[in-house]
């Protein structure tokens, strides 16, 4: 399978799509300023073993009236598709060759605002989750791990207006982190289109 326009980054056990320029600079930029000013971001509190703390982000989940997930003890209620949500949507689904039934917003405010490691492989993604992901607003080193080799990792620095499409056992066999960082400082938003069974 090829995606039209983007290029396939060679990872074991990992099917993995990046295109540096999926969306022009205006555009994205105009979509950042919209999604910032717009959104009703909250700061979920999130389960890690016994413990509750405070998501190191801001976050915003948008879908399908039945889109509902659930991570980290976290249970999502999708607000409605915006016309610009909607508008990128389209977009990633016309090169994904799938529909998206809801959206993760992420909100980094500072190099402060972080993501932890993880993989996206909640049941209700299905068993080969589709994860299509939009980069808006400073570039980011986006970190991978194989879940069970942990010498293979792997990185890239996701850019404004770029776009990794992780497809096939990714989720299963990956885990993937966004950290801290003392250099990029400038906000970002990150965009996680996704199917919910």
């Amino acid at each position: 399978m090829r995606l039209a326009g983007f290029q396939r980054c060679q990872l074991k056990d990992a099917d993995l799509w990046f295109r540096e320029e999926f969306l022009p600079d205006r555009e994205a930029s105009e979509i950042l300023d919209t999604l910032i000013e717009n959104t009703a971001w909250t700061q979920p509190v999130i389960q890690l073993g016994a413990k509750s703390i405070p998501s190191p982000r801001l976050a915003a989940w948008f879908g399908d009236e039945e889109a509902f997930y659930s991570y980290s003890g976290v249970r999502n209620v999708p607000a409605p598709w915006t016309p610009v949500l909607q508008k990128v949507r389209i977009q990633l689904e016309k090169v994904a060759g799938s529909q998206f039934n809801s959206v993760l917003l992420n909100y980094y405010r500072s190099g402060q605002d972080s993501m932890g490691w993880h993989r996206d492989n909640e049941r209700e993604l299905g068993p080969e989750p589709l994860i299509g992901s939009v980069s808006l607003g400073e570039s980011r080193r986006f970190l991978m791990q194989h879940v069970k080799d942990k010498n293979l990792r792997w990185k890239i620095d996701l850019r404004h207006g770029s776009a990794l499409i992780m497809m096939g056992q990714t989720q299963n066999l990956w885990r993937h982190c966004l950290p801290k960082s003392k250099t990029r400082n400038d906000p970002r938003v990150n965009l996680t289109f996704r199917r919910i069974f």
